[in-house]
């Protein structure tokens, strides 16, 4: 790249954000680490002079707006949707709309409002690369995970929509769907908190995906020559040969 294009990551106040967010910026690319939680994203951009913080909040049509605004004029060439999680593990038939409408609003309402955001940037500038980190979920449905299954369902909908929708313009859209991924609070959101049943979820898989390997898929997507677009890229351990299927050592 000849200039320092802008490089948008939603959720990068942690996990597979994060990493996105400073593996970016260390190839090149001037990264808006975006989020809720500016303390972190602070103290991320204090790592990298590359990385700028700015409060956001994806279910917030206001605060998508104040973003916007702010990079108007930018080179904007990237948008990582990466602000997104699961928020139960009930089965269908004891769940709480208002956990399904949550898991909606910030996964996939929140990547639509991005992109209906900053694709009009994209084509300003003449490139761009939409990329929605869903998940193998939204390929295959697994027990008790009703909510997040139909989000990320959604989202695969999503990217290939958007797809069909920009062909003939200079868009690339992409769809990382991690499997099994070990990061610092994914799974404790889900239980609410409760270490334990977090544990348990990756429980003898010695070597699970990390943030930081999610990452560098992301890099290689996005860093592509224009021409060529990664559809859809399935990534998991190698422990993990489908979503029911998981070796884990003996204890």
């Amino acid at each position: 790249m000849s200039e320092r294009e802008y490089a948008v990551v939603t959720g990068a106040s942690s996990g597979i954000g994060a990493a996105t967010a400073r593996l970016l910026a260390s190839h090149g690319y001037h990264v808006i680490a975006a989020a809720r939680r500016l303390d972190r994203l602070q103290q991320l951009a204090s790592q990298d002079s590359h990385i700028e913080a700015i409060e956001l909040d994806v279910t917030d049509q206001k605060s998508v707006d104040s973003l916007t605004a702010q990079l108007v004029g930018k080179p904007i060439a990237v948008l990582i949707n990466c602000a997104g999680g699961a928020f139960d593990a009930a089965p269908v038939t004891e769940a709480d709309p208002e956990i399904w409408k949550k898991t909606f609003d910030i996964n996939v309402v929140g990547s639509v409002r991005m992109v209906k955001a900053l694709t009009p940037l994209m084509l300003t500038h003449g490139r761009g690369h939409v990329v929605v980190i869903s998940s193998t979920a939204g390929h295959r449905a697994y027990e008790n995970g009703g909510s997040y299954v139909a989000a990320k369902f959604a989202e695969t909908s999503l990217v290939e929509t958007l797809r069909l929708e920009l062909n003939g313009q200079p868009i690339r859209v992409s769809e990382i769907a991690p499997g099994m991924v070990k990061t610092d609070e994914f799974a404790k959101v889900r239980f609410d908190g409760d270490s334990a049943k977090a544990a348990k979820v990756y429980e003898g898989v010695t070597r699970p995906l990390t943030a930081e390997d999610v990452a560098e898929s992301i890099r290689w997507t996005v860093m592509l020559p224009d021409h060529f677009n990664v559809d859809s890229m399935t990534i998991r351990p190698i422990a993990q040969a489908a979503q029911h299927k998981v070796y884990r050592q003996p204890l």
